[in-house]
């Protein structure tokens, strides 16, 4: 070997040594740089004629498991989904408030307790019907309840909402996800063009994959170019020459009817092809969870509305209101198809009989008949269609007012009261607006706790009123207590039980869920950081390591400095060998 070429081994031997220490100190300084992985120069020998000339560099490189990285990618999608299922639904679980029983005494903030604040409330009063306090108290009781139900509901919309902005927000993160990929791939392809290491942008780009991964489930493929190609579960591409971003408009109001717009790439709607991560739980929150309780909630309300109404459409407040006004809308022209009769009577304020008439219905073929022929009878009742479309009755002489017994009275499969909604306790369609009737809980009509009497004909100052039966306020209280049988809704099955049961199976319903997600979050949590970790540990830094690596490159580098000494050496010494001949 001569001198050239021992001086050239240890030349390289320094650069690449240095080239070493450079790459060694840099794994140390990213140590706990997130998405950083160890970086190794790869060295060769070089060999000129057979003889070795030396080592270089073919180039820094990182050594990253693709399947662990793969299983890595899965399991945030999957973290994604649980971490915002089980926050939504923990908001969803204190909505709904919690219960406790001690003895006999039931006490918390949830539905069900509401409930069974007004069943004690209607159970006082049952013992003095005619006591005003509690017939208030009684009232009050129900009007909490409404306003608690009309408050969960409109609080499950808000969280629909929340999630719908959600998606929008989270869209906006994919697509910068989606960008730097993109911007990524065009980089690696121009510094590997280069010859330069493409490692450490190899690096950025596996973490905005992992980042994306989060937010939605995704497949991706490295390409022969380099380029990393990135597609929906379904292969609709969302990087490949480029970035194809998703397009959401979140909607302004929500409502338990709210439809919502697709989330658009390149004019395709791929939200069904979204099943994980944060998108693919908001997705499902705002479409099928939320809903499902809301459709719980509805039919309480509604189920609730028609039993409370069913008794006191029946009955009568006493002292009687001076108008009742019913809650159906008509108008002088809605038909009726009607049969047997119905009794409207002018009372005063003990409950005695001012005048009173049985109305023949079978007589009627509209709405503006009946109105006209109660006019026409002059009995201190007048009869109107109000603005609203309701049916209205008016005592019209002072301190009298209008009570109504159904008698045998039969048209749209209910009978008179039922029909144009008088005497309704409630009013509303669904939970959003499921409430006290206004004259009720204004105190202008009083709680209805009597009836009218049905006997075969009355006298006029005979008493046809009393408060003092407590037989409509049991019909309540059995009503709310006893046996109510509820459809299939929202994944509820169909039961048989009080209402108080029911809303208390909606609330162990939502704790039960909360509960599972609580359960999937911690199972995924788990399931992430073991291969968090194991791709840490198999193409992360290892301080230790390197240290010791940087010390035998320190030795090797010390090692060629020497032999570079040597061979200048051995140059002076033949240079002096030839200058002395």
């Amino acid at each position: 070997m001569s001198l050239d070429i021992a001086r050239l081994v240890a030349f390289t031997g320094i650069s690449t040594t240095e080239l070493q220490i450079s790459v060694a100190s840099s794994n140390i300084s990213n140590a706990d740089t997130k998405g950083y992985t160890q970086k190794t120069a790869d060295q060769v020998a070089d060999v000129t004629g057979g003889i070795g000339t030396g080592v270089s560099i073919t180039g820094i490189s990182s050594n990253v498991d693709k399947l662990l990285l793969k299983s890595l990618i899965a399991a945030n999608s999957d973290l994604g989904a649980a971490d915002t299922t089980n926050s939504y639904l923990t908001q969803l679980q204190q909505l709904f408030g919690s219960a406790s029983t001690s003895g006999t005494s039931t006490t918390g903030t949830s539905l069900a307790n509401s409930l069974a604040s007004l069943e004690s409330a209607l159970s006082s009063l049952a013992s003095s019907p005619s006591s005003v306090s509690l017939q208030s108290a009684a009232v009050s009781a129900l009007d909490d309840f409404a306003s608690q139900l009309r408050s969960t509901s409109s609080s499950v919309q808000t969280l629909r909402g929340n999630a719908d902005k959600d998606i929008a927000s989270s869209v906006q993160s994919v697509n910068d996800d989606l960008k730097q990929i993109s911007d990524l791939n065009v980089e690696i392809r121009k510094m590997a063009a280069s010859g330069q290491s493409t490692a450490d942008l190899e690096d950025e780009r596996n973490s905005a994959l992992q980042d994306l991964s989060s937010y939605m489930n995704v497949s991706y493929y490295t390409a022969s170019n380099g380029d990393l190609q990135v597609y929906t579960s379904s292969g609709r591409a969302l990087v490949d020459s480029s970035a194809h971003t998703l397009s959401y408009t979140a909607s302004a109001n929500i409502s338990a009817s709210s439809s919502f717009s697709g989330i658009m790439v390149d004019g395709v709607d791929v939200s069904s092809q979204i099943t994980s991560g944060k998108i693919g739980s908001l997705i499902t929150l705002r479409d099928d969870t939320l809903p499902a309780v809301q459709t719980q909630l509805d039919q309480l309300a509604s189920q609730l509305k028609s039993a409370l109404n069913g008794i006191t459409e029946g009955a009568s407040a006493v002292p009687p209101p001076t108008t009742l006004t019913g809650t159906a809308s008509v108008s002088s022209t809605t038909g009726l198809s009607a049969s047997g009769t119905v009794r409207i009577a002018a009372v005063d304020q003990s409950g005695n009989l001012a005048s009173s008439y049985d109305f023949d219905l079978s007589g009627y073929s509209t709405v503006g008949d009946l109105v006209a022929d109660i006019n026409a009878k002059n009995i201190g009742v007048t009869a109107s269609i109000d603005s609203n479309g309701h049916l209205a009755l008016t005592a019209t002489a002072t301190g009298n007012g209008v009570a109504v017994n159904d008698m045998t009275s039969s048209l749209g499969g209910t009978d008179f009261s039922g029909y144009f909604g008088i005497n309704d306790l409630v009013t509303g369609s669904s939970a959003a607006d499921f409430a006290v009737n206004k004259s009720i809980l204004s105190g202008s009509a009083g709680l209805p706790t009597g009836t009218l009497d049905s006997s075969a004909s009355l006298t006029s100052g005979s008493q046809v009123l009393t408060s003092g039966s407590a037989t409509v306020i049991n019909a309540l209280y059995d009503k709310l207590t006893g046996s109510t049988s509820f459809k299939a809704a929202g994944g509820l099955s169909a039961t048989t039980g009080s209402f108080a049961d029911y809303a208390a199976a909606i609330v162990a319903n939502v704790a039960s869920k909360a509960s599972q997600a609580s359960s999937d979050y911690t199972a995924k949590s788990t399931a992430q950081s073991s291969y968090a970790s194991s791709l840490s540990s198999q193409s992360g830094v290892n301080v230790d390591e390197e240290t010791a690596r940087l010390s035998s490159l320190q030795n090797k580098y010390a090692a060629a400095s020497q032999l570079i000494a040597v061979v200048n050496s051995m140059f002076s010494s033949l240079l002096t060998a030839v200058q002395s001949t």
